[in-house]
């Protein structure tokens, strides 16, 4: 199979913003505080998480794997979210949200996170697993639970649902991604 090449940015809020949000505190932006903590508790509101149904919270470990992408997928009825914990690194290859039932390939970047943010992504964003950075990272999940059951509903090495596309690029494009560090 054929793979374009990827350089790995850092995911910054700048360079991530068509493709999300980052979840993770900002002093940048002002944040509030509650009635009951006065500033001993400090809240910022990264994004609107979107999902209209049943939410899940799951924990992935990601054991490191070949930097190349197959498959790329995306949802419509919720802003998927992945959160690293124990200052996991992780890499993410995203496509921007495309009209059509595939990615444009212009669009597909690769984001290193470096375990201090997580990312929220906009509906529609296409998207890879997370890659770890290192041989493992552990992630924190939010999906939605139509969506993990989308994934077991494969046709022709693909996966499709209410809330899910999952492509093969090399069907659709002719080619993969592949990212170097």
């Amino acid at each position: 199979m054929e793979f374009r090449n990827l350089k790995v940015e850092p995911a910054t809020r700048e360079a991530f913003a068509p493709y999300g949000v980052l979840v993770g505190v900002d002093e940048t932006v002002g944040s509030r505080t509650g009635q009951f903590y006065g500033d001993k508790v400090e809240l910022w509101a990264p994004g609107g998480f979107v999902s209209d149904e049943q939410t899940r919270l799951s924990v992935a470990r990601i054991h490191a794997r070949a930097p190349e992408v197959v498959w790329m997928e995306r949802h419509f009825k919720h802003t998927q979210t992945f959160l690293p914990l124990g200052s996991s690194a992780f890499i993410a290859v995203l496509g921007a949200p495309t009209a059509t039932n595939q990615p444009d390939p212009d669009t597909v970047r690769a984001f290193y996170f470096d375990g201090s943010c997580g990312a929220q992504l906009h509906l529609g964003t296409w998207h890879e697993f997370p890659f770890p950075a290192g041989e493992a990272a552990d992630v924190v999940i939010i999906i939605r639970a139509e969506t993990q059951e989308n994934l077991e509903v494969k046709e022709n090495d693909e996966a499709i649902g209410a809330d899910l596309e999952k492509r093969n690029l090399k069907a659709r494009l002719g080619f993969g991604f592949a990212y170097e560090r």
